[in-house]
């Protein structure tokens, strides 16, 4: 079946804006894109920063809610009890690298996500922020209880780079191409480093940190 007019719209922009970036895509590039008008675009979504906000909404609420069903049945069996750090794990970034994997549209959709994470606007971040607000919220709490002896200013840390390295791996893998040939082709086997690599950073020892206060003393001695 043909699709309608604002899934057109929709798929164009998705399209549009991994290739071309947020900012650099105009409305004129995705009504062209799309064989459709601007008075197409005012009538479904009223502006450009609305669109933006629908191609997110349409796939990342599917997204969270899925990540928080798991999280939900996971909690569930548990009754109570500390999940382990890998269920939790994977039940974050299992369900976004299956997405990826399971249409041309996942994985355009996760293409762009992670370009928005390195590339962010002010918009951008700010609604993206309202939109993960409930699903973070949760699943901090059960790292919090999974993890009682790491600081949680340091997990905040470890979580950052762990969402960082998923967004660089579901982005494309055109900028490792510098270290050589590399075969991203199989999701499964992507899903199994990346498991590997997050576990392994979540479970790392501490770092020794000196405070601000610490270092200018330290310096000053010194002098």
């Amino acid at each position: 079946m043909e699709p309608d007019t604002r899934s057109r719209i929709l798929d164009a922009a998705e399209n549009l804006f991994v290739e071309h970036g947020l900012d650099a895509t105009t409305l004129r590039m995705i009504t062209a894109e799309a064989k459709a008008n601007l008075a197409a675009v005012n009538y479904h979504f009223g502006s450009k920063e609305a669109l933006i906000e629908a191609v997110f909404r349409r796939r990342l609420s599917w997204l969270n809610e899925q990540r928080i069903a798991v999280l939900d049945a996971l909690e569930a069996e548990a009754g109570g009890a500390p999940l382990k750090p890998r269920q939790i794990v994977e039940s974050y970034f299992g369900v976004t690298i299956r997405m990826a994997a399971s249409s041309p549209g996942g994985k355009t959709f996760m293409r762009l996500l992670g370009r928005t994470y390195t590339e962010p606007s002010e918009f951008v971040r700010n609604f993206l922020a309202e939109e993960h607000a409930e699903l973070i919220a949760r699943y901090k709490a059960a790292f919090f209880k999974a993890l009682p002896d790491v600081p949680q200013e340091e997990f905040l840390w470890r979580f950052h780079f762990m969402m960082g390295a998923l967004a660089y791996a579901v982005s494309g893998a055109d900028a490792l191409r510098i270290l050589g040939p590399i075969d991203d082709s199989d999701p499964e086997a992507l899903y199994a480093r990346l498991m590997s690599f997050l576990i392994g950073g979540l479970r790392a020892p501490l770092p020794e940190i000196r405070t601000k206060s610490a270092r200018k003393s330290g310096t000053k001695k010194a002098a």
